[in-house]
């Protein structure tokens, strides 16, 4: 089975686009640009949601649900945030459709056009602003910490399985403070409560930073942001946080009488993760025989497959099994006992580690007669045999090892492709090799078009929290004086 994947020496692309769909995570919809979520994908991304939602409640926020469609007039009303999203809008323009009078099936009804269009959502700041209107008036009204999990859609003309889909799952926070310290803040901690998601149970490594005003959110006035690594050197952005200073408070009138009794405007944030953590998860750690998933995000931890030859031999395995499933969950252990009898025992090694799945116990006769089983991990794919007694606590440090070890070796791989720059024909050169690439910038957008224009790298952050160098320079681009390094990449 896992040699349905293409290797990622071969074609690091396809092999992604073949391990989405080889290992049951999602597919190609009827609708351009969209995708089907699969059962086993979907599971992966309730684990996510799960853990993410419970931390955003620890930091005091509540869940919300705001409408999914928008009066076309609100996008209007803070002009860099519709520059920003006007070309990737869907628009709602007739209400009914009617039967075809010049033939089969059915068209738009003419006389059911909308008065005001709607935008199907590409993000919820207009409309939640203009709800937010109506919930604040004083002080006391302050802060709103609210989240929503739903679904948004963006036009996208190239798209490709959970990385770029004309329509994606994600949450976004929309916060309103009575101070810009508030908003900061709060920007910055749930920047970091991405960044420890991502750190400690996606095992993988990221750079918090600034985006460069030419990448911001449209109509942020700073965006924070969080930068992976993926295999091949390419740079994937995986959750941004916003201050969005007074632009929508303003944009939708929203004032509250602060403590000194004068009016004045609310301040803003919002913050996103969305399915694109998927397509970051298989990247970061996938291999050529499928997926390597971290336990904390694995749906199924440990797969348990029996080895037998007579039905009295399947009978007293599977009892075993039962057994230890038992003592496994009761460690807080997602088991699967696959008894599937249609399959030999090999193609199953092969199904489950293609999906992920962090160990793989099998059990034979003479595990049996023993009192063993043999235990496989799927990050090292190392093999051993290990003793019945006690298997739950020993699976709880092999998992917390397993954990570990993903982690590290993504760590690793990163900071060995985290290269300093200081000419342009280095950084024209090296880029082509993929990686980080921390180099001095100007501070200008000029130079940071150029260099995209001519290397299709981008600036990913202006690092704060790992691979920070504040340092004085030259521009590697223009020469022109720079007082820190910015990190560099081509990107997803």
């Amino acid at each position: 089975m896992a040699k349905e994947v293409t290797k990622r020496s071969d074609n690091y692309s396809q092999w992604y686009d073949n391990l989405v769909v080889k290992a049951d995570l999602a597919e190609r919809s009827a609708v351009r640009g969209c995708m089907v979520i699969k059962p086993y994908g979907y599971a992966i991304w309730e684990k996510m949601q799960h853990i993410l939602d419970a931390k955003f409640k620890e930091t005091g926020h509540q869940n919300a649900y705001f409408p999914l469609f928008i009066p076309k007039s609100f996008l209007s009303r803070e002009a860099e945030h519709v520059e920003g999203f006007a070309k990737e809008c869907a628009v709602v323009t007739h209400h009914r459709l009617m039967a075809n009078p010049d033939g089969p099936g059915v068209v738009v009804d003419p006389s059911a056009k909308l008065e005001e269009e709607l935008v199907v959502r590409p993000t919820s700041e207009t409309i939640i602003w203009n709800t937010y209107k109506n919930w604040v008036t004083s002080w006391r009204d302050l802060p709103i910490l609210c989240n929503q999990w739903a679904n948004v859609v963006r036009w996208e003309m190239r798209t490709r399985l959970f990385l770029r889909t004309a329509e994606f799952l994600w949450q976004e926070g929309h916060t309103a403070h009575a101070t810009s310290e508030e908003a900061v803040a709060e920007a910055t901690k749930m920047v970091n409560v991405y960044a420890d998601f991502a750190r400690n149970y996606m095992a993988m490594p990221v750079v918090v930073g600034h985006k460069s005003p030419n990448e911001r959110f449209a109509g942020a006035l700073d965006t924070l942001t969080i930068e992976a690594m993926m295999q091949d050197g390419k740079a994937l952005q995986a959750g941004t946080s916003h201050f969005l200073g007074q632009n929508f408070a303003k944009a939708f009138d929203v004032q509250f009488t602060n403590r000194e009794g004068r009016q004045e405007y609310v301040w803003a944030t919002s913050w996103g993760v969305s399915t694109r953590l998927m397509g970051a998860l298989i990247m970061a750690h996938g291999d050529d025989n499928g997926l390597v998933l971290p336990p904390k995000l694995a749906p199924i931890q440990v797969v348990m497959i029996p080895i037998y030859k007579s039905d009295d031999e399947r009978s007293a395995i599977l009892s075993k099994m039962d057994e230890l499933k038992k003592e496994l969950e009761a460690h807080g252990h997602s088991v699967r006992i696959d008894d599937r009898d249609t399959l030999r025992p090999g193609f199953k090694f092969a199904e489950w580690e293609l999906k992920g799945v962090p160990v793989r116990i099998a059990i034979g006769p003479r595990d049996m007669e023993n009192g063993t089983v043999e235990l496989a991990r799927r990050d090292t794919l190392e093999k051993v045999s290990a003793p019945q007694e006690g298997l739950g606590k020993r699976i709880e440090d092999l998992l917390d090892e397993i954990q570990a070890n993903i982690y590290a070796k993504a760590l690793k791989f990163r900071d060995e492709h985290i290269v300093k720059v200081d000419s342009w024909e280095e950084f024209k050169e090296k880029i082509e090799n993929g990686g980080f690439l921390l180099c001095h910038w100007d501070g200008t957008t000029e130079t940071e078009e150029r260099i995209k224009e001519e290397t299709k790298a981008t600036i990913r952050c202006i690092p704060i929290d790992s691979a920070v160098c504040e340092e004085e320079g030259k521009c590697v681009y223009s020469g022109k004086p720079s007082h820190r390094r910015v990190l560099f990449a081509r990107s997803y």
